[in-house]
């Protein structure tokens, strides 16, 4: 059995809310289709950095990042995508990635769906975080603090 996560970090810009729960993460992403009230974490820090990096594409430091870390307490409901329960959900686009995670969504299965990250080939775990769950007010987030990046990650010394 995967281990549980005690914690998760958010790494997003401050020009949109990174985590109060009223919805306003509606875009969709490769477990969610657009209009569904999800939250992408990480489960650990630089994996968070990761996945910003993998998303931007904008090739210069990013302005305006901050980051938070969530912390999941122990009785709240966890699903786990294990490999190979989702086939080809590596794929760019990938319906079913998509159509697994509407479902875990819409049935309101739990409150986080843990996830292999692609942007680190499957050996690390993101959160899909539904805000519609009723255990979301279970989880605490900190105050938002500025993400330091190294400019070496896009061609400065």
């Amino acid at each position: 059995m995967a281990s549980r996560p005690e914690r998760a970090y958010r790494v997003a810009s401050l020009k949109f809310p990174i985590f109060d729960g009223r919805g306003a993460f509606l875009r969709g992403g490769r477990w969610n289709s657009p209009g569904r009230r999800v939250i992408y974490a990480s489960e650990t820090f630089p994996g968070a950095l990761l996945e910003v990096l993998a998303h931007t594409r904008i090739g210069k430091l990013p302005p305006s990042h901050a980051w938070i870390e969530i912390a999941i307490p122990a009785g709240v409901s966890i699903e786990f995508v294990a490999d190979g329960k989702v086939r080809g959900w590596d794929k760019p686009e990938s319906r079913a990635a998509r159509r697994f995670g509407d479902r875990w969504f819409d049935e309101g299965r739990s409150l986080i769906l843990v996830v292999p990250s692609l942007a680190a080939s499957g050996l690390a775990r993101n959160l899909a975080i539904n805000q519609d769950h009723p255990e979301f007010g279970s989880l605490t987030a900190t105050r938002p603090r500025p993400v330091r990046w190294d400019p070496r990650l896009f061609g400065g010394r």
